[in-house]
């Protein structure tokens, strides 16, 4: 829940808005679904100590099809955000000796 909050805080400072936090269903979990203007956007965040491609490379074809199934299934709850474009980020936390944010638009399409 570190990871979330501080990517939470991070989107918030760059006028994201907050729509989910922790969106779950049978298929798996979104961390954060957010609006950026009128992009709603999927986002996975994934805290680490240091080197930040492990943390990439955690997310597997197969996390992916559950980002997507998901994100398909908040869609079918919330008709209200079915006319918006979707785009799924993500957000990657190293803190090894300072705090860093590597935020990844469009991660995967």
């Amino acid at each position: 829940m570190r990871g979330e909050d501080l990517a939470l805080e991070y989107l918030l400072k760059k006028n994201y808005r907050l729509v989910a936090r922790n969106f779950h269903s049978a298929g798996g979990e979104i961390d954060l679904i957010m609006l950026d203007d009128d992009i709603l956007v999927f986002i996975e965040v994934k805290f680490r100590k240091t080197d930040p491609q492990t943390a990439l490379s955690s997310i597997s074809r197969s996390k992916q099809r559950k980002l997507y199934e998901t994100a398909g299934v908040f869609l079918s709850r919330y008709p209200e955000y079915e006319s918006y474009f979707t785009r799924f980020d993500v957000i990657v936390i190293t803190s090894n000796t300072e705090t860093s944010f590597y935020h990844l638009e469009s991660a995967f399409s």
